[in-house]
């Protein structure tokens, strides 16, 4: 790029910058010095490749999506919580808003994530520790009970069952009074990521996927500041892949959703901005860093040129990030909180719109008040103290990470190639990086090579060719045993018993008439949402309508593969 182009896309930049609304803060050094918003080329001087980097706020947004960066906007300090019952976790919330949180992030306890009533026999022993129980509507009420659903944006990592779960906050919403048009939050409903990872699936893919459909298209009509799709890469990562399948599984996944959109005849520029992202930020820093500019770049690229978006918050990649839980260790946990601050640093830098901080002792346990705290913290140091959020993109133009930029952005590009071309050349209903995403899942190319990643990378440790501090090297210490967060049986008996006094309770003939309304919606091309309301409003439980559903549609095996 020449210098007058260079000089014209800074004055646009500053023009955007200067109409922008900005925090009122002081954005000098410790020291006191000044320091530009942002930094580029020197005046007159050319840069081959600019274009590739530009200027915040524009496109390719490599740079991020705002002219401001930090300056305009923090990103959200959104910690993920949840354990044993509704009750319990809502204390947890109020402490984490009182503490300076800006937004909730629900974590779901096993049975729920599959679908299943807390008294189902397979639920034996898992009620509420690894997430809070919501059995039904009433929990999810008292789960948010005393915070303003209307006035705090919410995210629920769920994917099988998200849509009767978003059902239960969306009755609990109603209940409150909320204005439901208005609510605000991400739904995560990423269910290839499912099949590709995390294996907390329901039904064969098609079944979810016309769940999703609908849900898209409800949100999309109704509810258009919701977001109804959180495209996971965290658990792709966490599974074992490098940094670059990451980028490139989680954003064909996008794509394949994408497609199913317009599929549904929905307008690209009207329903993708309700899909944002969620990425893990691992320990290795520039290579993170590098990892989130490629993927807005790729992100807007494909939204502009092959589907066909022209409107700006279509191109835009919203992220959230967590940091990297496989990273942590029981050896010394006092080392996770350096582990952790370094990702979410590597995060900050990458640009991401919100961020969750791991505890250091979640590789142990459930986090404890104290190691929740410090989580907490541990983003509000980087926040305030550390002149980070001064500039926006500070590594922009560093040559180590726009070259590792551009590096991860190719491999991701060669793997989009492969995955299209498992779909064969044949059209399908959707489109054809579903296709390749749905032949990938059947023959375990995805799980393969996630698999192949984990193990070159095992085996680096094993030769001590790769180091963690506690684990392979520097081993001794003198740190005594952590007290950890202890979920009681009592939290499963307790909850068993509501949920019977609660099915007691209700009109159980309303359930049985709404229930078996929302199957019959399900053998018609009707939008299931407003059915699957009914039944909810009902007080029909999550593993009634599971159950009504697996009756339907069948439950989705994995083939053995060996």
């Amino acid at each position: 790029m020449n210098a007058d182009e260079i000089a014209a896309g800074r004055a646009r930049w500053q023009a955007r910058y200067d109409a922008a609304r900005k925090r009122d803060a002081d954005f000098t050094t410790l020291s006191g010095l000044e320091v530009e918003p942002v930094y580029g080329p020197p005046e007159g001087v050319a840069h081959p490749g600019f274009e590739r980097i530009g200027w915040p706020g524009e496109y390719p947004y490599t740079r991020g999506l705002y002219p401001t960066g930090y300056r305009g906007r923090t990103w959200t300090i959104r910690q993920f919580a949840g354990f044993g019952n509704a009750q319990q976790t809502n204390e947890r919330y109020k402490m984490i808003l009182g503490a300076g949180g800006g937004g909730l992030s629900v974590a779901f306890d096993m049975p729920t994530l599959m679908g299943r009533d807390s008294d189902d026999p397979q639920s034996l022993g898992e009620v509420g520790h690894c997430g809070v129980a919501i059995d039904s509507a009433a929990d999810m009420e008292a789960l948010f009970d005393g915070i303003d659903l209307a006035g705090v944006t919410t995210s629920m990592t769920i994917s099988g069952p998200a849509v009767p779960v978003f059902c239960m906050y969306l009755v609990a919403a109603e209940r409150q009074g909320a204005d439901i048009g208005k609510l605000d939050g991400t739904l995560q409903t990423d269910i290839f990521k499912e099949y590709i990872a995390q294996k907390e699936w329901l039904f064969d893919p098609e079944p979810h996927l016309r769940l999703i459909g609908d849900l898209m298209e409800y949100c999309a009509r109704d509810i258009p500041r919701y977001k109804p799709l959180s495209v996971s890469g965290y658990h792709i990562r966490e599974a074992g892949s490098t940094a670059a399948q990451e980028l490139a599984y989680t954003l064909a996944d996008g794509f394949g959703y994408v497609e199913l959109g317009l599929s549904r005849g929905l307008d690209v520029n009207v329903f993708a901005p309700g899909l944002s992202f969620f990425f893990d930020s691992h320990v290795d820093f520039f290579e993170e860093i590098a990892k989130f500019r490629a993927a807005r770049r790729i992100w807007a690229r494909w939204l502009k040129e092959v589907y066909g978006a022209t409107s700006e918050k279509a191109m835009w990649m919203r992220f959230h990030t967590q940091t990297a839980g496989v990273s942590l260790t029981a050896q010394q946990p006092v080392n996770n909180v350096v582990r952790t601050a370094v990702e979410a640093l590597a995060a900050v830098l990458g640009g991401t719109n919100s961020l969750h901080t791991n505890a250091l002792d979640e590789t142990l346990a459930l986090p404890t008040d104290e190691s929740a705290e410090i989580a907490l913290r541990t983003q509000q140091v980087l926040m305030e103290e550390i002149g980070v959020t001064n500039v926006a993109d500070p590594l922009g133009g560093s040559w180590y990470v726009e070259a590792l930029t551009d590096r991860i952005e190719a491999e991701a590009e060669e793997i989009f190639a492969r995955i299209r071309q498992l779909g064969g050349d044949g059209p399908h209903a959707i489109g054809p990086m579903t296709s390749g995403i749905l032949r990938g899942i059947e023959d375990g190319w995805f799980t393969g090579h996630i698999a192949e990643a984990a193990f070159v990378y095992q085996q680096a440790l094993e030769k001590g060719e790769k180091k963690i501090v506690g684990v392979n090297c520097h081993t001794g210490t003198v740190a005594k045993d952590l007290e950890i967060l202890r979920i009681s049986h009592e939290v499963e008996l307790e909850q068993r018993k509501l949920l019977a006094e609660r099915k007691a309770g209700r009109d159980n003939d309303a359930v049985k008439s709404a229930i078996e309304r929302m199957v019959a919606v399900s053998r018609t091309d009707e939008n299931m949402i407003p059915a699957m309301l009914d039944a909810v409003r009902a007080e029909a439980t999550l593993g009634e309508i599971c159950d009504a559903l697996r009756a339907e549609w069948g439950v989705y095996r994995e083939p053995a593969r060996f």
